[in-house]
């Protein structure tokens, strides 16, 4: 007869010893995976830190600690799997053939803290000399500067960053790990080739999320946010009752239609009594054409709706008729209507319009063929009337853009004789790098002149400036047409391009502009990253640098279509007048 004491003891040391030999294998195959995810690579962390440092140092525009933080932050996450690569080659093809053996354990402890201190010191040392470069940046714009205490709580926000995108791809590493072992389970891959595969699966997977499903899902939702706001209605914005706007009761663009942009442009801008006061003379009532994504009918299309109404206003009877080419969103610049307004006594008409709901930089991103397509077929369709009437009964005809306005604004012409055979004048502000005619004109500058203050061809069509007084660069002889392009040396919409990935531009191997730090430096990838970042803070900064151009662009009209009673004085009580209107139009829109 058995004991039920001694076969309750035998059981339970029996199911224990299962448990260790079932559940004990399995504990230590989830410790080891724990240990592997925490696990710091020293490599990784040595070039972790030298990323870091790089992205420390000066950029175009300044930054604050907590911007500074996350850039720095994604750089140092880059840098660490940079360093992971380096040492896994290391091991994998370089020290089997060293005549090396394995360093004692110590040795390796000691390397390791050393290590980890230096990369501590390096990081500590380089965030105290970060605070003295923004300082000096903001100081060149005359802007007010960061401390250093301030600065130092970067590295802490860095090191947050940094550790999450590491823990997010070594999550995706696992992932890979599962996908493979189950295609080994189920689909008998060698074991040799299952990780390869779900590497290869997995990345299949999220390219095609990425540049099908959910491009498409962001940019469907990012249109229908914008859209939205398109729609809002200010109490700032009053649909206008003059015959010389779009939006008014007599206009073939109906108010509502306008969007958002094209209602603040149509309803704002100075009347004939207050170019009055500023000039002194008897001026008329300028004339503000906007055709918005949604004016046209299914019946004509915008640009046949802005040609009728450019006629219904008689804009092709004025002295100046300017064709814009709008941002993403169907921004136009405030100041440069006015200002070419304010010079003209309201003898002018200016016409824009929308292609998108998106801001430009989302634009840019989604469809920057968009805007080309937009700016060739608008100027085309206002060109083809303006021609059709006698040469001596015409305006004189100039094309303005800004930004990615600027683009495809020049996408209308095939080039410079082009041009200049269909135009009085060109303005074109913060041009971005990829602009086909600019970069066209800027690679073939004169030997000895700078990227950031080119001249081309003696400066007799085209000229590049930053200031007023480059417009007078490098003669007084500049013949008509012209063509002017302001763009300042620290604005990263210019500046910033593909290549900067891999080789140095001019701009940073030249002698610097005036605003941008001398210790700014290339470096393979960071300085791509770096100014990539700045784009998102072009406008951050004070007037007259980076993205800012300010009353500039009166000196820019006056140099290309300047009346004849254009004088100095003239000048500065436009710009006094514009700079007003410019500083409340940011308090209430």
């Amino acid at each position: 007869m058995l004991d039920p004491a001694v076969t309750w003891t035998r059981l339970r040391t029996r199911s224990a010893a299962f448990l260790r030999r079932g559940w004990g294998r399995r504990a230590a195959r989830v410790a080891a995976r724990a240990e592997d995810v925490v696990d710091l690579n020293h490599t990784g962390l040595a070039v972790a830190t030298l990323f870091f440092a790089l992205s420390l140092t000066p950029s175009l525009v300044p930054r604050d600690w907590l911007f500074q933080g996350l850039i720095s932050g994604l750089n140092a996450a880059a840098g660490y799997g940079v360093g992971c690569v380096l040492q896994w080659l290391f091991r994998k093809w370089i020290r089997p053939r060293l005549p090396i053996g394995t360093p004692p354990e110590w040795v390796r402890y000691v390397v390791e803290v050393a290590v980890v201190l230096t990369c501590a010191l390096a990081a500590a040392y380089m965030l105290v000399m970060s605070a003295d470069w923004q300082r000096e940046i903001t100081g060149l714009m005359g802007m007010e500067g960061t401390t250093r205490a301030a600065y130092l709580r970067t590295g802490g926000l860095s090191f947050v960053v940094g550790a999450l995108v590491v823990a997010v791809f070594r999550t995706l590493r696992e992932t890979v790990r599962f996908i493979g072992r189950q295609l080994s389970r189920w689909v008998r891959i060698p074991p040799a080739l299952a990780p390869a595969t779900g590497a290869l699966l997995l990345f299949v997977l999220i390219i095609t999320l990425f540049n099908g499903v959910a491009t498409r899902a962001f940019f469907a939702v990012a249109n229908s946010a914008f859209s939205v706001r398109n729609d809002k209605m200010t109490p700032y914005a009053v649909q206008p009752t003059r015959p010389e706007r779009s939006g008014s009761p007599e206009s073939l663009a109906k108010w509502e239609t306008l969007g958002s942009e094209g209602r603040w442009f149509v309803s704002h801008g100075p009347d004939p009594m207050l170019i009055s006061a500023v000039t002194g003379k008897p001026a008329r009532q300028p004339i503000r054409a906007y055709v918005g994504l949604q004016s046209a009918s299914s019946d004509t299309t915008e640009e046949e709706l802005a040609v009728a109404e450019l006629q219904r206003t008689g804009a092709f009877d004025r002295k100046v008729l300017v064709i814009v080419t709008t941002t993403g969103t169907g921004w136009v610049n405030s100041m440069s209507a006015a200002a070419l307004e304010y010079m003209y006594g309201g003898d002018t008409a200016i016409l824009a319009s929308q292609y998108s709901y998106l801001p430009s930089v989302l634009s840019f991103l989604a469809d920057r063929q968009k805007v080309a397509i937009a700016g060739r077929k608008m100027f085309d369709a206002v060109y083809s009337a303006w021609s059709a009437r006698p040469e001596n009964a015409r305006p004189k005809l100039l094309v303005y853009g800004e930004s990615l306005g600027s683009q495809g604004s020049e996408a209308a012409f095939d080039g410079l004789a082009d041009l200049r055979s269909k135009v009085d004048g060109a303005l074109w502000v913060g041009p971005p790098n990829s602009n086909r005619l600019w970069e066209q004109f800027v690679s073939r500058r004169d030997p000895g002149t700078r990227e950031v203050d080119p001249i081309y061809a003696d400066g007799l069509v085209v000229r590049f400036a930053a200031t007023a007084a480059d417009l007078d660069k490098p003669s007084a002889d500049w013949r008509r047409p012209r063509i002017a392009y302001l763009m300042h040396p620290s604005d990263p919409i210019v500046w910033w391009s593909s290549d900067l990935i891999f080789s140095q531009p001019d701009w940073l191997s030249e002698p610097r502009g005036a605003d941008v730090s001398p210790q700014m430096r290339w470096s393979p990838l960071v300085t791509f990253w770096q100014v990539a970042a700045d784009l998102t803070n072009a406008q951050g900064v004070s007037d007259g640098h980076g993205h800012r151009y300010g009353s500039l662009v009166l000196d820019g009209w006056a140099a290309i279509a300047a009346p004849p009673e254009w004088t100095p004085e003239l000048s500065e009580k436009i710009r006094t007048q514009i700079e007003l209107a410019e500083e409340y139009e940011r308090v209430v829109k």
